[in-house]
């Protein structure tokens, strides 16, 4: 440990924290707008009722399983562009950048399609009561209609933080947020659609979103467009892994949606204390996963200027101004979980249970935050199936048999899941900062260009 400190003593931190905090800030003030439309969704939601609440914690799981691709392909898109774009070479720039947007396209048309055609049914097949799954299946429906728009703007937003241009990226998503929350109001207040203009509002600004995002885009790429099978190849190489894990983090998240199904009592309840929390503990996780890609895009670019050096220190830079950051925001969330619930929900057993469920998971953010936040440096160097096998097993071999364990074999009450959610994440943090610390990644990271 001694070493690791010493790392830094010899340097200049500051400009460390310049280069980090530079790509850090727009990226969190966009996971802030992220933030405030799921928000809007919430509170709109628990308006009308806690069963149509309840019902957008579970469909939201699944739309995001959904747009997993999305999110994979723009991590290797962000790997492999963040280093052609500070080596020079502006024809492969152009290559790989073409090759990924049309990729989204074609994922995200077949993905629509799917979502469509096949949720209504999955939804209808899955365990959760009976009063929800009404209107769970319109729901997904309008969400899956927007699919196609949401992989471009996923995508183009990679790009052009990519590529040095994140404050392009930070106006869409202003404009983005700013019309999902009119929307959601004027649409499900004003108009016959109800409940269901929650979706379409969301549809409907992606749509917008994703036609500016192509606009900045073309105005990166130069020269004639070719579609590149090896730039994609190594993109999917680069994100699968995490596709991978996004699947299995959301399929983790309706597993304990499941087991809470199991509950004696007050499962509808517990159910929409748990999506109440979860939207507010996002306030925390979103700025976290703006760290993480920024972290990406700050190691991808140092290694494509072949600083591998100075790749592993800003990433550890950039963890640790996370990590404040958060802690400040979990004391924040500590002294005002009852206004903050209470702002989400009117009623009783919701407001206690999301209470609850903050006190205990304040606890872990912060090792969170450094495991997560970490796991992007590695991202961006390419290194995502060590990030893959650490988070899953911290999931699937710890908190979801402990979470089943506590409640459907010895009855306890969601506490008990809470705190192994907690559990997890500490496991997860170690796991990663240990990777982090054998630097063989950075070696790794040098062979994909």
């Amino acid at each position: 440990m001694i070493r690791f400190v010493r790392l830094f003593d010899r340097e200049n931190i500051g400009s460390y924290l310049s280069r980090s905090w530079s790509v850090s800030w727009p990226l969190i003030l966009i996971m802030v707008f992220e933030f405030l439309i799921g928000l809007t969704d919430v509170y709109i939601a628990g308006k009308v009722s806690k069963e149509i609440q309840a019902a957008y914690g579970f469909v939201i799981q699944l739309y995001f399983i959904f747009i997993v691709i999305a999110n994979a392909l723009t991590v290797g898109t962000v790997s492999l562009v963040s280093r052609l774009y500070t080596s020079g070479d502006k024809t492969e720039l152009t290559r790989a950048i073409f090759s990924s947007l049309a990729t989204a396209v074609g994922a995200g048309v077949v993905l629509t399609v799917a979502g469509i055609f096949f949720s209504p049914e999955m939804i209808r097949l899955l365990n959760i009561p009976e009063e929800l799954k009404h209107s769970a299946i319109p729901l997904i429906e309008l969400y899956a209609s927007g699919l196609l728009f949401h992989y471009v703007l996923i995508n183009g937003n990679g790009i052009l933080r990519s590529c040095q241009m994140v404050k392009r990226s930070l106006k869409t998503m202003a404009l983005v947020c700013t019309m999902n929350i009119v929307l959601d109001f004027f649409l499900v207040f004003y108009t016959p659609l109800g409940f269901r203009g929650i979706a379409a509002a969301t549809a409907s600004s992606v749509f917008i979103g994703s036609l500016i995002n192509l606009v900045y885009v073309r105005k990166v790429m130069s020269g004639k467009k070719h579609f590149s099978m090896n730039a994609v190849k190594k993109m999917v190489a680069i994100g699968w892994p995490i596709g991978l894990l996004q699947v299995l983090w959301q399929l983790s998240s309706m597993v304990l949606f499941l087991i809470l199904s199991a509950l004696p009592q007050n499962k509808v309840e517990i159910l929409a204390a748990l999506t109440a929390g979860l939207r507010i503990e996002s306030a925390i996780y979103l700025p976290v996963f703006g760290f993480n890609m920024a972290n990406a895009v700050v190691v991808g670019n140092l290694l494509g200027e072949n600083k591998q050096e100075e790749a592993f220190r800003s990433g550890i830079i950039t963890a640790g101004i996370g990590v404040f950051l958060i802690t400040m925001m979990v004391v924040a969330v500590i002294l005002n979980a009852r206004w903050i619930v209470s702002f989400l929900s009117t009623n009783e057993i919701v407001i206690r249970e999301s209470v609850r469920y903050l006190y205990i998971s304040m606890v872990s953010e912060p090792f969170m935050a450094w495991g997560i936040i970490l796991g992007g440096g590695l991202a961006g160097a390419g290194d995502t199936r060590s990030v893959m096998t650490r988070v899953a097993f911290s999931v699937w071999v710890v908190r979801i048999p402990l979470s089943f364990i506590f409640v459907v074999l010895l009855g306890f009450g969601p506490a008990s899941v809470w705190w192994s959610m907690n559990f997890s994440q500490f496991l997860q943090a170690f796991l990663i900062f240990k990777r982090y610390l054998n630097k063989g990644w950075l070696a790794e990271g040098q062979k994909i260009v």
